[in-house]
């Protein structure tokens, strides 16, 4: 036993030496999500018109609600906190009482929680539980009011909110001012879906959209920017190897211009570097960065899929191994058993078609049509995801995991 203590002593004192000893970060956190820089390359025309709709808070009036759209990493949510900061400094400059809570409804993800939040923004404590949600919005009402004062909620992923909760609650605040005589609202809406405001009743719509503005995604030689500008805080000067750089934006600029998930990438590649005790970073480390954001990628997208398409995708990791092809009869013959086992509805073979092709779409598998002489025509399905990365997405489900025993 003294032996194996002292091995894993070896083991993590080496780990530990290897990671503080080596210089590559000089700020790591300038390249997380939740950081905000003061600058915001290739976004000056966004800042610009959100300020300008929100500035009207500095006469005293209530500003335009603001819906936003973009795709996932296009500084959407940045350039709000950004403005947002900004003008809380100037109306207390001016002694003007303004209030601007940011809810992120993806993660507080209720009407409930979203009300507790707003109430929780005037100096009140909310119970976890326990209150009618009709009941939480009068209080709301009522302690706004009581303020006398000028809010402007900001609810970003509101997509999210509106397709799991419906509507009402955004009806509700876009109805506000009608109910209110000493404070007054608006609103801003951020979402990733630029087909959001399909899902909202017309009424919404229209005093939602008072404002629109759409972010564009960033080019690659916007990422390349961005990417250099953190990189100057971010890591002791000359730990980058030429390309570096070059390579995280190109990578990102291929998935829709994200520079979060360039951001995550250089960060990653720095970690990787740092791990492997080197002094520098380099492109392999930046493939391997890739490699690692891409499996992780597959678990989240696994673990948000309906039951069904989780059994499905079970199905075709169990009889591919991970190495040959499988087809849409073997398939459905496994899936049947599995639902059976479960004791659920199985689903008709044509559903379970829309479901496959689904996720061929989603490029966790791919599908072709073949014959198989007497047989007539039929998918050939492959797995194109890492096979482990799959299955840790799928054994996040309980019921999966009851399968897999």
């Amino acid at each position: 036993m003294a032996v194996l203590t002292a091995d894993l002593d070896d083991i993590l004192e080496d780990v530990f030496e290897r990671v503080t000893q080596t210089r590559i970060f000089k700020n790591r956190d300038v390249l997380l999500p939740d950081y905000l820089p003061d600058k915001l390359p290739h976004r000056e025309t966004q800042i610009r018109k959100v300020a300008s709709v929100l500035a009207q808070a500095l006469r005293g009036y209530r500003p335009n609600n603001l819906f936003i759209y973009g795709l996932t990493g296009t500084g959407k949510t940045a350039v709000v906190k950004l403005v947002v900061r900004k003008l809380v400094e100037k109306a207390r400059e001016r002694g003007i009482r303004l209030e601007i809570p940011i809810i992120n409804t993806k993660r507080d993800d209720t009407p409930y929680r979203v009300l507790a939040k707003l109430i929780e923004s005037l100096g009140l404590r909310v119970p976890a539980t326990g209150i009618a949600t009709a009941e939480l919005y009068a209080r709301f009402k009522k302690f706004l009011d009581k303020k006398g004062l000028l809010m402007i909620i900001v609810l970003d992923e509101i997509d999210y909110h509106v397709k799991k909760h419906g509507d009402d609650l955004l009806y509700k605040l876009t109805r506000i001012n009608e109910e209110l005589s000493r404070s007054k609202v608006s609103l801003v809406g951020i979402t990733n879906d630029v087909n959001f405001t399909s899902w909202l009743d017309p009424r919404v719509k229209s005093s939602l959209g008072e404002e629109e503005l759409v972010f564009p995604p960033y080019t690659a030689d916007q990422l390349k920017d961005i990417l250099r500008e953190r990189a100057k805080t971010a890591f002791v000067e000359g730990a980058l190897e030429d390309g570096v750089i070059e390579l995280c934006a190109a990578l990102a600029a291929r998935e829709n211009g994200d520079a979060r998930k360039a951001l995550d990438l250089l960060r990653i590649s720095g970690e990787i570097a740092q791990r492997e005790g080197s002094s520098k970073v380099t492109v392999a480390h930046v493939r391997k960065a890739w490699e690692q954001i891409e499996k992780d990628r597959v678990v989240e997208v696994v673990r948000s899929l309906p039951l069904h398409s989780k059994l499905l995708l079970y199905s075709i990791l169990t009889l591919t191994k991970g190495e040959r092809a499988t087809y849409t009869g073997e398939v459905y013959k496994r899936y049947k058993e599995l639902t059976a086992e479960l004791g659920i509805e199985t689903l008709t073979l044509r559903r379970v078609g829309d479901l496959i092709s689904e996720l061929d779409m989603l490029g966790i598998i791919s599908t072709e049509v073949v014959s198989r002489g007497r047989r007539g025509m039929t998918r050939m399905i492959t797995l194109e995801s890492d096979p482990e990365a799959v299955r840790r997405g799928l054994l996040s489900d309980p019921m999966v995991a009851e399968l897999a025993g």
